[in-house]
């Protein structure tokens, strides 16, 4: 069992409060992702799980046992940071058993876990080399190899692709999590980018001005958002949110039957008819494969996903229809209120 959970965590500096009373749950065996925008208090949150951090005020449980007073080296953890944190004068076996020398290991031990490491992560080939011999993508890999044979639990991970480039970062994200299932890892994971936190999570706790905005599974936070701000934040295009006067969109006398003072509506959930909602298109942005439009209603703006194939040019004069479960409606402090 390797169970996290933060009781009523905060974290203060002065008068700056980086977090507010966090409480969370993370199962064992599970890829959980801490996501939001920069100085939500997402690394802040992992330095204080990690022991970097000391909490101002809370609890930290990891397998159902307080480590507040415990220093990182004991509390059962590994941890993977965004600059790799790699000794260049090393080799990448040696970057890798560190740890393991430092705590003076058995060598034949740190042999069996450095290979078992290599097969996993494909380094078998690379043991001899020096970092700067290594690509982005492989210095990462010894990173997490170093973190393998710690054989913790529990493993921490800072941002750990954000140097990596596109193309990059996807394979690791798909190879990140198929080694947290074959391993059984719990994984604490940071990120400001929301495709990293869908694709990879169970859980994706997003973090917005050092509180807990929402928890839950990656469909739930799409399908089911809280607040206005995980509504934006969570989807690309971001999810529409438009004004209502009387429930009509504002400077409209399109009726939406809606009494909340935002009405929601995701871009791939609108489609193109022949009839429905009156709009003009004021800009196109083509993607291949997708063309997302920008509409306006009255005084209010929405996007559009459709087919790339679909032809557009602005001043067109469109029909918007969406169906009656894809509508969000959320109160004047941006709070979701129930399906109409």
């Amino acid at each position: 069992m390797s169970a996290i959970e933060l009781i009523d965590v905060a974290k203060s500096w002065g008068d700056t409060t980086a977090l507010h009373a966090v409480r969370l749950r993370i199962e064992p065996a599970t890829f959980c992702v801490l996501l939001g925008p920069s100085g939500c208090g997402k690394s802040t949150t992992l330095r204080i799980i990690a022991g970097l951090e000391s909490a101002s005020a809370g609890r930290v449980l990891i397998d159902g046992r307080d480590v507040g007073d415990l220093p990182p080296a004991q509390r059962g953890i590994a941890m993977v940071f965004q600059n790799y944190a790699l000794f260049p004068h090393l080799s990448v076996a040696d970057n890798i058993t560190f740890g393991l020398a430092v705590r003076k290991m058995p060598a034949s031990e740190r042999a069996q876990r450095l290979e078992h490491a290599a097969s996993l992560l494909g380094l078998g080939a690379l043991l001899d080399r020096k970092p700067a011999q290594l690509s982005g993508g492989q210095q990462q890999r010894v990173a997490l190899g170093r973190a393998l044979v710690a054989r913790a639990k529990v493993c921490l991970m800072d941002e750990p692709l954000s140097n990596l480039d596109a193309q990059l970062r996807q394979e690791m994200r798909r190879e990140l999590r198929e080694l947290q299932r074959q391993l059984g890892l719990t994984v604490v994971y940071v990120t400001h980018d929301q495709a990293e936190a869908m694709s990879m999570a169970d859980q994706v706790v997003l973090l917005n001005q050092g509180r807990v905005e929402q928890a839950g599974a990656p469909r739930e936070l799409y399908a089911r958002p809280a607040t206005t701000f995980a509504a934006r934040f969570v989807g690309t295009p971001p999810m529409n949110l438009v004004a209502l006067e009387g429930g009509r969109i504002a400077g409209s006398e399109v009726d939406t039957g809606l009494a909340g003072a935002t009405l929601g509506v995701r871009p791939e959930a609108i489609t193109l008819a022949a009839d429905g909602m009156p709009a003009v298109v004021r800009s196109t942005e083509y993607l291949g494969a997708d063309l997302v439009l920008r509409c306006a209603v009255g005084r209010e703006t929405l996007l559009v996903r459709t087919e790339g194939r679909h032809v557009a040019k602005v001043g067109d004069a469109v029909h918007l229809r969406w169906a009656a479960e894809d509508t969000h409606a959320f109160d004047a402090e941006g709070r979701r209120l129930p399906s109409p």
